[in-house]
């Protein structure tokens, strides 16, 4: 694993503020069952190689403890650590299937795009309108009022009021509602996989 855990031995024990330990223990999270499970090793070392009239009192309750509890520790979190691991490698997997996913997504959404684009582009072409028409239509099928496409256009408003004329005269259309609701029909049928 590339996840490197920085254990502070401040956060591992409870010390009154301002005081500071400047040892630090870098691991990798699959190195804490191995370390517990090194604790059990040596503390069974230390049971097998103790008088056994030493193991009859407190030292041996305390080394058999010892070893009970890093060894359960060691089960508990070695186990923990495969689920995450098991767990990881599926979100791994999961989270390449959804970027397969969006990926897919983005092409049809910009060949939808596209469509759309070189559809607008046919229609304003078969109604024989200007570069300065075109580019008023457009902003009008964007939803900008005439005050804003004269803006984005440098065009004066009037200028702009008067391409929109020119555009519904040209396109037989009543007006911008009818402008957009026919971009839309268009784009529906640009963007539908021929047959």
């Amino acid at each position: 694993m590339n996840d490197i855990i920085n254990y502070e031995m401040s956060d591992l024990f409870h010390l009154p503020p301002g005081i500071e330990v400047p040892f630090t223990m870098r691991s990798e999270p699959g190195n804490m069952p191995v370390l517990l499970a090194a604790i059990t090793g040596l503390g069974l070392f230390d049971l097998m190689t103790d008088p056994v009239e030493e193991l009859k009192g407190l030292h041996g309750i305390i080394a058999v403890s010892l070893v009970l509890i890093s060894g359960a520790g060691a089960v508990l979190l070695g186990r923990g650590w495969l689920a995450a691991e098991r767990s990881l490698r599926g979100l791994r997997v999961s989270l390449e299937t959804h970027r397969a996913e969006r990926d897919a997504w983005r092409e049809r959404a910009q060949g939808a795009l596209r469509g759309l684009g070189e559809a607008i582009d046919r229609q304003f072409d078969e109604w024989s309108l200007t570069a300065a028409e075109k580019e008023v239509a457009m902003l009008l099928l964007k939803g900008f009022s005439h005050k804003e496409a004269a803006q984005l256009s440098g065009r004066s408003e009037r200028t702009v009021r008067q391409h929109g004329v020119s555009v519904y005269r040209k396109s037989g259309l009543g007006g911008r509602a009818e402008l957009v609701s026919d971009a839309e029909a268009d784009a529906y049928f640009a963007t539908r996989p021929r047959e």
